[in-house]
């Protein structure tokens, strides 16, 4: 993975619009290729049965989820 020196510099002005601070380009380029890892590791596109199913699953838990909800 690599990053350009635009997307650097997008990566700093997000970096320090979020946590007001500056942080340098070698910084911003090391934080910005390891978001990128973590987001390609836990980051998988579902198929459209995936997507059905889970939106079965939530419809069918939504009203259990309600009871305990209001039991608290």
């Amino acid at each position: 993975m690599v990053l350009s020196d635009a997307d650097i510099e997008r990566f700093q002005a997000l970096y320090k619009e979020l946590f007001g601070t500056e942080i340098e380009k070698e910084d911003a380029y090391e934080k910005g290729i390891k978001l990128l890892q973590l987001t390609s590791a836990i980051y998988k596109p579902m198929t459209k049965e995936e997507y059905e199913l889970i939106q079965k699953h939530r419809t069918a838990t939504l009203p259990l989820l309600i009871k305990r909800l209001n039991d608290l």
